[in-house]
């Protein structure tokens, strides 16, 4: 039997910029949930400007009753005002589910440089423009690049002492362009599936670092990041495996005050009507999806924040938690 509210709800989500994934997530768990809801129902889907935490901020303070973030691998943090959440920690935060997305963040250089290693990089230490996205305290991508770049010895100082610099922007797509466009040497981004990436390494533009694994062995022991390599054939001419950083998976969050039965609905609806969202992603092969399918609801209900009361009580009554 399905759940139902008989009471009507006005809820604020927050998705992306606009025109990305979360949107889409956001205007298909709002039609789930307001079916199933007080006739007078409403859900209001806001952008966001920055890069990403000010999403983790309106929850926090109750501006906002959900929202979308990602990578995974970040989210705790914010419990305890850690990392780039130093100074705004948001301990009220609890999870509805974690949908899976498997995505890296890789560094790309311009082909005509003829570098095909951080360890060459190092050796001829050429005077980069590197596209990414910006480190201002607010987008996880920025935050990221930096801290992986770091992890590989070059620091801001190391790029400028080459003569380097960084080519910021807040959408990793405006990064991607820019490569594209022959504005910048390099670029460091996510969003590793969609056709900018494919269409930058496939024709010779750009080739892709593998990182190295004394970095990634930083990156886990100090920030408890992980290594997801690329495959081979994961782009036509990467004949090798080659790993990568890890910078997967969305999660959607609520404060831990929600009411039971709305974050139960809402969970219900994430699971059991899944297939709505799959099939707006099933045009795509699954290694090029920016959401990853079919969505398996156990894996949706082990996030690595703590689940919502009412999200436990779904899970518990669908038998995917103990």
């Amino acid at each position: 039997m399905q759940p139902a509210l008989s009471r009507s709800y006005h809820l604020r989500f927050v998705g992306d910029w606009g025109a990305a994934n979360f949107h889409r997530i956001c205007s298909w768990l709002c039609e789930e949930f307001c079916k199933r809801a007080g006739s007078r129902s409403r859900v209001a889907i806001w952008s966001i400007r920055g890069g990403g935490i000010e999403a983790i901020d309106l929850v926090q303070e109750g501006e906002a009753d959900l929202c979308l973030v990602t990578p995974a691998m970040l989210m705790p943090a914010a419990l305890t005002g850690q990392g780039i959440f130093q100074g705004r920690a948001a301990p009220n935060l609890r999870s509805l589910a974690v949908l899976p997305q498997n995505d890296r963040m890789v560094l790309g250089l311009r082909a005509d440089l003829g570098i095909g290693s951080f360890e060459e990089l190092h050796r001829r230490k050429p005077a980069l423009r590197i596209a990414t996205s910006r480190n201002d305290g607010t987008n996880f991508i920025g935050y990221v690049a930096r801290l992986f770049m770091q992890a590989h010895g070059i620091d801001d100082a190391t790029l400028a002492a080459w003569g380097g610099t960084y080519v910021e922007d807040t959408n990793p797509r405006d990064s991607l362009t820019r490569m594209e466009a022959g504005e910048v040497d390099a670029v460091l981004q996510e969003a590793i599936m969609t056709p900018w990436w494919a269409h930058l390494v496939e024709s010779g533009q750009v080739v892709p670092l593998a990182a190295d694994a004394g970095a990634l062995a930083r990156l886990r022991e100090d920030h408890g990041f992980r290594n997801n390599p690329l495959p081979a054939g994961y782009w036509k001419p990467l004949e090798k495996q080659i790993d990568a950083l890890d910078f997967s998976d969305f999660m959607v969050l609520v404060r831990d005050d929600m009411d039971e039965d709305v974050a139960h609905l809402l969970t219900w609806c994430l699971v059991e009507t899944r297939g709505a969202i799959e099939r707006q992603y099933r045009h795509l092969p699954p290694q090029r999806s920016p959401l990853s399918y079919p969505l398996e609801p156990a894996k949706m209900a082990n996030p690595p924040i703590a689940l919502h009361a009412g999200a436990q009580r779904y899970y518990r009554e669908a038998g995917l938690l103990a």
